[in-house]
């Protein structure tokens, strides 16, 4: 059964000094004419898509391998997101505000702030079970089910790319 994902691709480029046009073009060229393509930071390349396929991790390694082809030489795939996430990153997504977040039991951040994506949607998920005295909370998480698929498996495929099982030049997992 197909599902939608969605996520981001951070690649670090070779020459920090590349076209922002030519690289949306290489993105587009991949077949990612949706994609939103970031140039903001010197040296990176974002990418956010969203993808269909059957498995979340093989929908972003597929994707990942299809744009490296059309990248400058010596491209790497540096990170997979969404993996940590803020609260704001969360509340937006849900399209609420913060502070309805705030209000319900989170799980504790791991790093300034960041929360990991799988111990949010079990928070999120439990929310939607409120125990006596407390209102259900009115967020959609539906809504946002491609955004938290894809975390799960961003956070292993991260793992597997600071072990090296990945390898960022080529977007393969590397045999043992």
């Amino acid at each position: 059964m197909a599902e939608q994902f969605e996520f981001e691709l951070i690649f670090s480029l070779p020459d920090k000094m590349q076209d922002p046009f030519s690289l949306s073009d290489a993105v587009f060229e991949a077949g990612f004419e949706d994609a939103l393509v970031g140039t903001g930071v010197a040296g990176l390349l974002g990418v956010g898509l969203e993808a269909d396929g059957s498995d979340a991790k093989s929908v972003i390694l597929d994707a990942a391998r299809a744009i490296m082809k059309n990248l400058p030489n010596g491209t790497e795939l540096r990170e997979i997101r969404p993996d940590l996430v803020s609260l704001a990153d969360v509340a937006e997504k849900l399209k609420v505000k913060r502070q309805a977040l705030q209000q319900r039991e989170m799980p504790l951040p791991v790093a300034g702030g960041l929360y990991r994506i799988d111990e949010m949607m079990a928070a999120l998920e439990s929310a939607m079970e409120p125990s006596a005295g407390r209102r259900r909370p009115r967020f959609d998480l539906e809504s946002v089910r491609k955004w938290f698929l894809a975390g799960l498996a961003a956070r292993e495929l991260n793992a597997q790319l600071t072990m090296h099982e990945i390898d960022p030049k080529t977007a393969e997992i590397v045999a043992r």
